[in-house]
This record gives C-alpha cells, structure tokens and sequence, in this order.
C-alpha cells in the first residue's frame, strides 16, 4: 500500500484483503468501543464520496455498483456499527440513527474530509439526510436510493413507540447469552437466499463477504442481533420537514416502484409531503423499472445496477430525461462526473 495514501487518511488504519471480487482497499476507522471498518476504491485525492448501506446489510452491497460509477472519485463504503466487520455496540447502547449519524462524523474526521458526497441506500439514506440537515456545510450532493431520507412517525404513535422500544432493549439485556449458532458457508448462503427468494447467489456472496466470521466449526453471522430491535428515535413530519429545509446540496432521489416505495400508499400522506417538499426544492427524481428491485434490502443493489456499458446509449438516455433510467447512469453522468454544480438538479 502506497505511504500517501496513509498520509491522506490520517488516522485510518488499511488492511489488505485478498478476498474481494472488486478491487478496493480494506480500511478501519478507530472508535471508543473498537472500530469502523470499510472499503476505499479510486485515487488518493480524488472527489470524495461516502456509501452507506442498508439495515442489516454491510458495505460489500456496493461491490458491484461503485465499478460503474466515475473512476475519478474517491469512495469510502463503511460497515455500520453492528453490520459487517464493524464493532458492534457496548452492552446496553441502542442503534437509532443519531448513533450512526455520530458514527459517520467520526469516520469522516478520521478522513478529513472538509466536504463531500454522500450515496446512501435505505436506511443508509435515512443516516445520509440526517446527517446532511445537521451538517450541510459538508455535504456537497446527495444520493437517495430506495428511500425519502428521512422515515417519519404518527406524533400520537411516538410515546408508544418509544416505551416499547426501550421495554425491547431492557428485556434484551436480560436474556442469558445464547449460543452462536454455527454455519458452514454453504448453508449460511441457503439461510439467506431463503429469507430473500428473489435475489441472486452472486448478491448473497457479496454481502456474506463481510458478513460472516470464521470461527471453531464453521462460521457465524457478525451483525449485532440488537440492530433488529425497535429505533425509538423517530421524528414526527413536522420535525422532518424542518430538517429536509436545512439541507443545502443537490438531491437525487432514486426510487425502485417495487422496493421501499411500495410500502407507502399513493395516498399516504407522509409520502405526499416528504415528495412535495423535495419537488419544490427541483429534486431530480427518478423511478427504477418495475422489477428492477424485489424488495428494499441493500442485497438487490447489485441487480439493479448492473450496466449497459455503451456510453452512446447511456448519454442520450441522461439528455432525454427519460423517467425510468437506471439510476446508476443518472449519478455517475449528472451528479458525481459533471459535478454538483452543473448537475442541473
């Protein structure tokens, strides 16, 4: 590994991996409780950008995306906390999106990282917009897959919420420490495609990269089982309307007609306001063909962005403006490659 990129990531620990499909570089971010472990791909002091994965995924689930997009970036992909490689939290800690919001300041201090761009897909997105609202100053574009960046809640609902997310959490710390249960890989591959029938081999593998350790016997999942449990930090519309407000960079919104947004009704009027705050603010939305994605885990990132590779073709389809792209062309070709500020968004 070259010296100057440990000098450009002060702080940054990089560790060799020669397990990965795709090229990139393994890094580990040092935290109070461990660490943050992620991938870097693309030059030293190239434009930034920070991936960031859905629930219960890690960020092998760009593996197959960030080879498609500009070769001029710089990109860090990150496990969170409790996904991947990553540290899970200490006993008793909750996982909100506060907490991964922190997380993600301490990853881009150890970058230093003035300013950057930030692809965030499902609940990665929700950390994306919160972190963008409290920190606008940093956030130079914006990327939203299969989400609205934020997910807000009835205000009647929150106090419910709240008690039976804290009741979840206490009676967790309760149990008697389970047993792991132990896999071989070929049937922690089966577990996996069972829970999600409609995704490919080739995406389990890419999460099961980061997403299994080896231990005596065979190999065990590394998330933190905790992450499944209630987040009783929610916000009501009314606070998430003001936090959309202070975000200041350009916004595309990619969203997949059978993944996340199939959740909400067309009448659901959460999903009307999030949509007409981002169409006044001249948001570039797209919608993904139909089938495109089955469901709104991170595992279906590497099907729907899998490329036609002909730039002719993929340029006229940006110029066109059609409505249905894939939205990979339309980040690395009118966000991250022609910049922010000419984007047009």
């Amino acid at each position: 590994m070259s010296s100057n990129m440990i000098n450009v990531l002060k702080g940054v620990r990089h560790l060799t991996s020669t397990a990965m499909k795709q090229a990139g570089f393994e890094l580990s971010v040092p935290v109070p409780w461990g660490e943050i472990r992620g991938k870097s791909w693309g030059p030293d002091h190239g434009r930034p950008v920070l991936c960031l994965h859905g629930w219960a995924d890690n960020c092998g689930s760009f593996n197959t995306l960030i080879p498609l997009l500009p070769k001029e970036c710089r990109y860090v992909a990150i496990d969170l906390a409790g996904h991947g490689l990553s540290s899970h939290r200490p006993p008793g800690v909750l996982y909100s999106f506060p907490y991964y919001v922190m997380d993600v300041r301490r990853v881009i201090d150890a970058l230093q990282w003035d300013k950057f761009s930030i692809i965030g897909h499902s609940m990665g997105g929700h950390v994306a917009g919160m972190f963008s609202a409290l920190y606008p100053e940093m956030v130079d574009a914006l990327v939203f897959l299969d989400c609205y960046g934020f997910l807000p809640a009835d205000p009647k609902e929150l106090p419910d919420v709240m008690r039976r997310g804290m009741d979840e959490i206490i009676q967790f710390d309760k149990r008697p420490e389970e047993k792991t249960r132990v896999y071989t890989y070929e049937n922690a591959v089966k577990r996996l495609l069972a829970g999600n029938p409609s995704i490919s081999e080739e995406s389990v593998h890419n999460i099961l990269e980061r997403g299994l350790v080896q231990v005596d016997g065979g190999v065990v999942f590394s998330r933190d089982f905790r992450i499944n449990l209630k987040n009783i930090a929610r916000q009501s519309m009314e606070q998430i309307v003001d936090m959309q407000s202070r975000i200041k960079s350009p916004i595309l919104l990619v969203l997949a007609e059978d993944g996340f947004n199939k959740q909400y009704d067309k009448s659901d009027t959460y999903r009307s306001a999030l949509l007409q705050v981002y169409r006044e603010r001249k948001v570039r939305l797209i919608y993904l063909f139909s089938g495109l994605f089955k469901s709104s885990r991170t595992l279906k990132l590497p099907e729907w962005c899998r490329p036609l590779k002909e730039a002719t073709l993929l340029h006229n389809m940006v110029q066109a403006e059609l409505p249905l792209i894939p939205g990979e062309f339309i980040i690395a070709h009118t966000l991250l490659r022609t910049g922010a500020a000419s984007a047009g968004l």
